[in-house]
């Protein structure tokens, strides 16, 4: 019985794909006869459709792409190689190719491999050098003049990762280990209701619809006009995963909480009806009577034109003035329909919004915001339901250790942590296995809880004692013994 192997996913138009040279990424839409410039590199996408994501393509000097083949390397038994470096001098005389003659090279159209391999004969000092030297001079010269381009499938890690090289400040220094850390420690999975309010550019949320994979319900709250989701669209997710993705304003948090939001001001959709049933009466009787008008400027310059031409001329130009500004008196009156059109399905989404929120019973909550978390946490708690986890990032540790305070004040919660995460990156490779030189210096701070019941009754008392019981009862006798 055969069976059937899964088909890797394939480049089509229209995706949003990542290209990768190195460590060095790029995300970019998959349009034709679009020119790209990546790492100092310009091609079309065009001869890349079709294939399967992470090929390895190789730019032509036309700038097509054209897929690698796999190249059997040489027998070791002709590679000479030193036994030390001592004795090296980098003066810059040991390279006989100038670079007028590798630019000569690359005009006659010679691939970069077989550069490389000219660059290698025409080296004095390549033998004497040790196996691990020439390796690293083989790799550094490759990186140079072979122009490979991969291209990938996005996902969290990749565009995290992309991120955080090219633009970290735009997602406040969020680094994907420390992304990877909230995503579980919030329990994202399919077929919850989440509250996340990021302003990471809509990494945060990519990285939970991805997890979720558009089941669920995802309600984003943002500040300002409406929410950034630059890195969200870079994920290329289907039309469905839309679906179930709300948006409320920070502004209305608060009259939402105290119960003040009207949805009075809204228009309703049989007013909206009617409106439009006028407006098209209007415009019915608008173009009776503009037909009417030609017909009748028609039948004027049939009989003016025996013996008028010129009066002729001018009515034309009259009849078209007024058929302009007909035209532009509907397209006005289009694009104000359609205005309010958008403006009374905008609020629609936010009622509904709104109603899922008064519901109280999200599954977990994800903070990952530039301003301070506290008043943040404290309003947002309180759509979370009972025994569900909650996770703030920042990339500073003075906000949270504030928001921390505020919340053993408050009560509510359970199993506050407040952590670090910390990464290194190695170099794997064989007798040179070692800590990279540079590494990241830091990648942020998460606060994480449980919340749980709060009673508000229990809680005042019980705060009152714990302040008397701060300090012990013998502590303060002696205190008092020493003060008469």
């Amino acid at each position: 019985m055969a069976v059937e192997r899964t088909l890797s996913p394939r480049i089509c138009e229209g995706d949003c794909a990542v290209l990768k040279r190195g460590d060095v990424f790029k995300a970019v839409p998959v349009l034709r006869r679009r020119k790209i410039i990546f790492e100092k590199q310009w091609f079309y996408l065009d001869k890349a459709i079709g294939h399967a994501y992470g090929t390895t393509f190789e730019v032509t000097s036309d700038g097509n792409l054209q897929p690698k083949r796999k190249v059997e390397e040489a027998p070791t038994e002709t590679k000479e190689a030193g036994t030390d470096n001592r004795n090296i001098v980098d003066d810059g005389k040991s390279q006989k190719l100038t670079h007028d003659d590798i630019k000569a090279l690359k005009d006659k159209g010679i691939k970069g491999q077989e550069i490389v391999q000219q660059l290698i004969e025409n080296s004095t000092t390549f033998r004497d050098k040790t196996e691990f030297a020439q390796d690293k001079y083989i790799k550094k010269k490759r990186k140079k003049y072979e122009a490979l381009i991969t291209i990938v499938k996005p996902s969290t890690r990749i565009l995290s990762t992309m991120y955080y090289a090219r633009e970290p400040g735009k997602i406040s220094h969020l680094r994907y280990d420390t992304l990877a850390q909230m995503l579980t420690l919030g329990n994202v999975r399919a077929g919850n209701k989440m509250v996340v309010m990021e302003t990471c550019a809509g990494l945060v949320l990519g990285a939970v619809m991805e997890r979720m994979g558009g089941y669920g319900t995802i309600i984003q709250m943002y500040p300002g006009g409406g929410p950034v989701r630059a890195a969200t669209s870079c994920f290329g997710f289907p039309k469905h995963f839309f679906n179930n993705l709300h948006e409320f304003p920070l502004s209305k948090v608060d009259s939402l909480l105290c119960g003040t939001l009207s949805v009075e001001t809204l228009p309703s959709e049989p007013e909206d009806t009617t409106l439009t049933e006028e407006e098209m009466n209007g415009l019915a009787d608008e173009k009776q009577t503009s037909v009417q008008g030609t017909e009748e400027e028609s039948s004027a310059e049939t009989a003016m034109e025996i013996n008028q031409t010129e009066e002729q001329e001018t009515m034309d130009v009259n009849a078209e003035d007024a058929e302009c500004k007909e035209s532009k008196e509907r397209e006005n009156k289009e694009n104000v329909r359609e205005k309010q059109r958008k403006q009374w399905e905008r609020r629609k989404k936010l009622t509904e919004t709104a109603a899922l929120l008064r519901e109280r019973n999200a599954d977990g909550l994800l903070v990952a915001s530039k301003f301070h978390p506290t008043p943040l946490l404290l309003s947002l708690l309180e759509f979370v339901a009972p025994s569900r986890p909650f996770v703030v990032y920042c990339q500073y540790k003075e906000p949270l250790l504030e928001c921390y305070t505020k919340l053993r004040e408050r009560g509510g919660v359970v199993n506050l942590k407040l952590s670090e995460t910390w990464l290194r990156s190695y170099q794997v490779l064989p007798d040179r296995s070692h800590p990279k030189l540079t590494m990241s210096g830091g990648g942020g701070y998460l606060l994480s809880g449980i919340t749980v019941v709060l009673d508000k009754g229990k809680s005042d008392s019980s705060n009152s004692e714990a302040l008397k019981m701060e300090e012990p009862s013998a502590k303060r006798c002696k205190v008092q013994d020493l003060c008469c």
